[in-house]
């Protein structure tokens, strides 16, 4: 079983910790954090959003993490800082730290005699570890997971229950990768001849950098040839598709359900919509914004942020707006056609 430990501070103890200003001090030690609404007097808040200012004075919030200008938006005890949400997210990490477990290999796991384990990692119940792979210091395999032959699980990381993780594929330090996860299945790659299909073999693997979270049910397909790269800092939410030879650019994040074809190239810092799609062999540049259930079908060389949602309306009005959407065309050309008469 994992040790927890649950913390307790005041205000002054957080700021040594992660900076900002201390106004006022808490009269009960602080246990944890909530929102404006839930939080009670041994609990702190925050403020990012000016619509919940108004709310502040009816909190029973031990504290709050204010932005300067909200310094003077409550008299209860606070944290002032320039970024509310991010120190409330480290905040978060002090109260709920990862758990700490034992090191050690449970009876029920199956290790190959030429893996590497490290004395301090813990393989919990029904775990296989084939041949070759290297299993890093403090790492975590949680119950019922398999790591393939070859297979390289960095310093720190943990595997939550039934990741699978195939052959030659490598998984940087401090990572988290949730239950269900798929890491190094075969790439959807067939060459046509005949009307019948036929298999390419996937001989890439997949690499994945340090500090990266992989969501429940998300799967990353190995590369062809080259390996499928998924860059440092990036977060992955649940049950997303990574093509592959994909390669995906440091501390970019992607939302649930998002599907990424093979060959692919998403920049760094890139923040991407849940459901949104991107066509295979595109390139996206650095700092780009994709927007909820975008359909991405051409090269983007410019940061910005792009969107291709139709609005949601009446479904007879759509089926209306979908019947003259089939005729675009010729309408387009009959504007043209009257544009050159008009000549």
């Amino acid at each position: 079983m994992p040790s927890l430990f649950v913390a307790q501070m005041k205000l002054h103890d957080l700021v040594q910790k992660l900076g900002g200003e201390a106004v006022g001090e808490v009269a009960l030690p602080l246990a944890g954090v909530a929102t404006i609404e839930a939080a009670q007097p041994d609990q702190i808040t925050f403020l990012a959003n000016p619509k919940y200012r108004g709310k502040l004075a009816q909190s029973r919030a031990g504290a709050v993490i204010v932005a300067p200008g909200d310094r003077d938006a409550t008299t209860a005890p606070r944290i002032v800082t320039v970024n509310p949400y991010a120190y409330f997210a480290r905040v978060a990490q002090l109260f709920n730290p990862a758990p700490v477990y034992p090191p050690g290999v449970h009876a029920s796991s199956v290790i190959h005699r030429d893996a590497e384990v490290a004395p301090s990692a813990s393989i919990a119940e029904f775990v296989s570890i084939g041949a070759r792979a290297v299993i890093g210091a403090a790492v975590r395999i949680g119950p019922g997971c398999h790591v393939g032959d070859g297979a390289v699980i960095g310093t720190g990381t943990r595997l939550e229950a039934r990741v699978t993780v195939y052959h030659d594929c490598r998984i940087g330090a401090n990572c988290i990768v949730h239950s269900g996860a798929v890491i190094g299945a075969d790439g959807f790659g067939f060459a046509q001849d005949e009307g019948a299909w036929v298999k390419i073999p996937q001989t890439g693997g997949v690499t994945i950098g340090d500090d990266v979270e992989i969501g429940a049910n998300t799967t990353i397909d190995r590369g062809a040839l080259d390996d499928t790269v998924i860059g440092n800092g990036v977060k992955l939410d649940n049950q997303i598709q990574i093509g592959h030879n994909v390669v995906v650019g440091d501390h970019t994040v992607i939302a649930g359900c998002v599907g990424v074809a093979g060959s692919a190239r998403i920049g760094k810092h890139c923040q991407i919509g849940g459901a949104a799609r991107i066509l295979g062999h595109l390139e996206i540049a650095d700092g780009c914004q994709i927007s909820v259930m975008t359909l991405i079908s051409k090269s983007i060389s410019v940061p910005g942020t792009y969107t291709s949602v139709m609005p949601f309306m009446v479904h007879a009005e759509w089926l209306r707006n979908a019947a003259h959407i089939r005729h675009l065309a010729r309408m387009a050309d009959q504007l043209d056609h009257i544009g050159k008469q008009k000549k």
